[in-house]
């Protein structure tokens, strides 16, 4: 048997093979993010400069409306957008795995919105949901005058359309996710539930949906991950109206970086949106690592 030292010695390729990605997430992302953290304490804005202010920017921050607004629209957006897909995505995941007809087409279709650019998509849904061109306009042409469907012109609902369009766009993804794991299911576990005389929604309760603890995990980090970086479908439907009703941190974070020039506020909100996306994912991955050494 090879010794220890040999094995070491024979993956030395392997290792060398990985130096461009190391160097590449140490050198871009690492040192972007301590560059950020460098200039959120500085008073710069067009470009970094040396002059230090402690922690003046973040006090400036947590006094800017507009960045306040943004974290509850964010809030907001995240906890809708997390439980719909989570549940439309279980739901579609449950409709194929009963093999229903035409299978491979409805995976394909169900999962295709999450291959398209929310950029385009998002141009789309914002002429449907356009009161005077899109849906509105069709239910007054049917003969529907009282029908309302103008969430994404009024500063109160707006956060909700965006919601909409979203979670059309994601959904997909968490059947993918959520149809593998049901897929992965003993169905040794379903012959003795169903010999037993156990109602169809009681196995899922009680024995599916428990297994499926890995797979929700999953599709709740690339879920929070993805209302982190909430921008693109922002910017394509409303950019950012009516007036500030639907902002986000990360264009807050865009506008003053290269609209405004205050790169040092922008730092700072960077910064603080970075630590909201540790705090959010590092409980599932703690989990998942406790998981694993138990299994382990």
């Amino acid at each position: 048997m090879p010794t220890a030292r040999a094995a070491r010695s024979g993956s030395w390729p392997a290792r060398l093979a990985l130096l461009p990605l190391a160097l590449t997430a140490v050198v871009a992302y690492l040192g972007s993010i301590l560059w950020s953290l460098r200039v959120s304490f500085s008073a710069s804005r067009t470009f970094p400069s040396d002059s230090w202010v402690g922690a003046a920017q973040y006090l400036r921050l947590f006094a800017n409306e507009r960045w306040l607004l943004s974290l509850q629209n964010l809030a907001v957006y995240g906890v809708l957008f997390v439980l719909a897909c989570l549940l439309l995505g279980f739901l579609l995941a449950l409709l194929i795995d009963r093999q229903v007809a035409g299978e491979g087409v409805l995976r394909a279709v169900f999962l295709y919105p999450y291959a398209m650019s929310f950029i385009a998509s998002g141009a789309v849904w914002a002429w449907m949901l356009n009161p005077i061109q899109g849906v509105e306009a069709v239910g007054h042409a049917l003969g529907w005058e009282a029908f309302r469907f103008d969430w994404i012109v009024d500063p109160d609902r707006v956060i909700y359309a965006i919601v909409i369009a979203a979670v059309w766009q994601a959904a997909g993804l968490v059947m993918a996710l959520l149809l593998a794991g049901l897929r992965s299911v003993d169905a040794d576990l379903w012959r003795a539930a169903r010999i037993d005389g156990i109602p169809t929604w009681r196995i899922y309760v009680s024995i599916v949906i428990p297994q499926l603890g890995y797979s929700f995990a999953t599709a709740a980090i690339l879920l929070l991950t993805a209302v982190i970086k909430l921008y693109d479908a922002v910017v394509a439907m409303t950019q950012g109206g009516p007036g500030t009703a639907s902002e986000v941190p990360a264009k807050f974070i865009m506008d003053h970086l290269y609209g405004r020039a205050n790169i040092a506020l922008a730092s700072a909100a960077s910064v603080m949106l970075l630590l909201t996306a540790i705090a959010l994912v590092s409980p599932f991955l703690y989990a998942r690592s406790r998981a694993a050494a138990r299994g382990a």
